[in-house]
């Protein structure tokens, strides 16, 4: 085995006992896979050592080692949580899930709310903010290595290192990160600038920090005397700030004048004004310059004191004053500082979300409250979900395929019949999980269903759905015949409390279903789930009996075995009127005159009875099984809706 140099191991006096034992436990653990002459560094190891220098907890470390990606080639897969913990193995899951994820495309720096639904759509699926962070310094590590890739591959890793993750680094507060992903981003897209600016730096370094160096020392000195307190340091400028400011006023490099910043922070409201006196009388201001954000608060509640003085030797100074709960409040409040740099309107479910993540981080040892208010809290309203293009759709919480179709389009809902999950048929009642990928199946007719709308069925979840489907029924004429569709078949021959078959009717006419689109295909209703018109309905391509239909949430198709899923088929209901032998069962916990009763229902609605078998028990209760003639599902909804009212009946289903 190759020995492989660890820079943790100037990190390992910090740790004792148990601690440092579990830390060994994990080097030794990728030590293993350092036989590989194309692997002589883990990833893992480089991204610990990325996350050292913020003094997160041992959790966060051991995580970060043993999710290196090539810890699943081992021969003998390792248990981590028998060795390490729940919470270790849970962090080296979420972080395995966000390596892997591939929903990027350069596409989305022109498509804000898709860069920004990816944003949250990562954010969302993890269980603990931890694997956030892990996942930025991953991000890091990679971009230190970047230089030996392509062209292509570089541009494409900074671009989504600028769209999402230094945003969400910089919602999070951990700006060291934010400020090294935004610099190397720029460095990769366009090197030339970047150099450019780093050189011009460079040049002049000495001069700015001895430059602030004198600021700070003389005010301190001036504010002392005042008997104020003050925390004053230099505010460093970085590459990538320095170009979109250029960006944004179209100034050249030498014409920016805040390269140099100072920020003061003082106990209370008063000493901001006071500092600002002095600061006023010690430079010459530049009137301008000057925003009283104290006052006047930015629309997402930030507040300071911004001043721009020039020093004796004519150099720009930008100055901040705040107090410490206005520093707090713009670095950890629910109004962070990152609203108002990205623009954008954020929602209040995302600010409290934001805020819970930010006090996460800057507790070295969160407690499980803490941590239990993350996960309950965080984006819990909303799922976000992907078109088989990769385009990103955010729903709420609960939706369906019918809500995506909707989402997507409305003319797709419309049209929807059937949809896929992540390659699956699945029913349109299916609830939607993040990060699945949804296949709507339509058809040309455009024709929503009734029972859509019936929130109790469970179709639709989002109340804009819902209103486009009342929409569509609200402007049809024919409204009213629609909710109520008319049968002109014969009353049923009923025979008391015995078993009897009727021979159906010859005039029973069975329901035209079109097959994309062709209503001259061959087709058969399958035996199994009695399909009725109304029903979402697939199609199955058999060897010898055509097209045969099935309901959508047959069990037969949920349970369809992969290698036949290709022989699935969209189909829908034609316009003809339909008749269908459905068989339903009646169970009641008295048998007296059930069957009577139910015939009465069935003879007032004009329903049909083909057969009818009431099975008595010895406790007197009854099971009645019927065959019916039914037009469509909202009759059949209608008639199970009116035999469950009846008394004594404990339910009624269809078989």
């Amino acid at each position: 085995m190759k020995p492989i140099t660890i820079p943790l191991e100037n990190y390992l006096h910090q740790y004792h006992g148990e601690e440092r034992s579990q830390l060994q436990r994990a080097l030794a653990i990728v030590s293993l896979i350092a036989d590989d002459p194309n692997y002589i560094r883990p990833k893992g190891v480089e991204v610990a050592s990325v996350l050292m220098g913020f003094h997160v907890d041992l959790k966060t470390i051991l995580a970060a080692i043993l999710s290196d990606p090539r810890l699943i080639t081992l021969k003998k897969p390792i248990d981590i949580e028998a060795e390490f913990g729940e919470t270790v193995a849970n962090l080296v899951q979420d972080v395995n899930w966000l390596n892997n994820i591939r929903v990027y495309s350069p596409e989305m720096a022109s498509q804000p709310n898709q860069a920004e639904t990816l944003r949250r759509m990562l954010l969302s699926m993890t269980q603990d903010v931890r694997s956030v962070l892990i996942k930025l310094a991953y991000r890091i590590q990679r971009l230190r290595n970047l230089p030996q890739e392509s062209h292509d591959i570089r541009h494409f890793i900074a671009h989504e290192t600028l769209d999402i993750y230094a945003p969400i680094a910089n919602r999070l507060g951990v700006h060291q990160f934010k400020w090294e992903l935004e610099d190397m981003g720029l460095r990769y897209l366009d090197p030339a600038t970047y150099k450019h600016i780093a050189k011009s730096l460079a040049a002049n370094r000495t001069a700015r920090e001895a430059c602030i160096s004198n600021f700070i020392s003389l005010l301190k000195q001036t504010l002392a005397k005042e008997n104020i307190a003050c925390e004053c340091y230099g505010r460093p400028k970085h590459i990538y700030s320095i170009w979109k400011k250029m960006q944004r006023k179209n100034l050249s490099f030498d014409q920016l004048y805040d390269l140099l910043a100072v920020r003061v922070i003082v106990d209370n409201l008063m000493h901001c004004y006071t500092v600002l006196g002095i600061v006023h009388s010690l430079w010459q201001t530049i009137p301008k310059e000057f925003d009283d954000y104290i006052a006047n608060p930015k629309e997402n509640g930030y507040q300071s004191l911004h001043t721009v003085v020039l020093d004796a030797n004519g150099n720009r100074i930008e100055v901040q004053i705040r107090t410490q709960a206005m520093h707090d409040y713009a670095e950890l409040g629910v109004a962070a500082h990152w609203s108002y740099k990205e623009g954008g309107k954020q929602s209040a479910t995302m600010e409290k979300s934001v805020a819970i993540l930010r006090k996460m981080l800057d507790t070295k040892n969160a407690d499980a409250a803490t941590a239990d208010e993350f996960k309950s809290e965080l984006f819990s309203d909303r799922v976000y979900v992907l078109t088989p293009a990769g385009k990103l759709v955010d729903l709420i919480k609960g939706s369906t395929p019918l809500d995506f179709a909707y989402a997507v389009h409305t003319d797709i809902g419309h049209r929807c019949r059937g949809a896929k999950v992540n390659g699956r048929i699945v029913p349109l009642t299916y609830v939607l999980h993040s990060g699945e990928q949804v296949e709507i199946l339509t058809v040309k007719e455009v024709q929503p269903n009734r029972n859509w709308i019936d929130t109790n069925l469970g179709y639709l979840k989002s109340p804009r759905s819902i209103q486009k489907v009342k929409n569509w029924f609200k402007g049809q004429e024919i409204e009213g015949e629609a909710l109520q569709p008319k049968n002109e078949l014969p009353e049923p021959e009923i025979k008391n409390d015995t078993l009897f078959n009727v021979r159906p009717n010859k005039t029973l006419n069975r329901c035209e279903v079109t097959v994309a689109g062709l209503d001259n295909v061959q087709t058969s209703f399958a035996q199994c789930c009695h399909p009725v018109s109304g029903d979402e309905i697939i199609g199955y391509i058999s060897h010898h009996k055509g097209i045969i239909v099935h309901r959508l949430d047959c069990k037969n198709i949920l349970n369809l075995e992969e290698t036949k899923q290709p022989q699935l088929v969209t189909v829908a209901w034609g316009n003809s009127k339909a008749s269908h032998a459905v068989p339903i069962v009646v169970h009641a916990f008295n048998a007296q005159n059930l069957l009577t009763d139910v015939s009465q229902v069935l003879a007032q609605m004009k329903i049909h009875i083909f057969s009818a078998n009431l099975e008595s028990q010895p406790d007197f209760s009854a099971a009645l099984n019927l065959t019916l003639q039914i037009a469509n599902a909202q009759q059949l909804n209608e008639v199970v809706k009116k035999i469950s009212q009846l008394p004594a009946i404990v339910n009624v289903s269809r078989l």
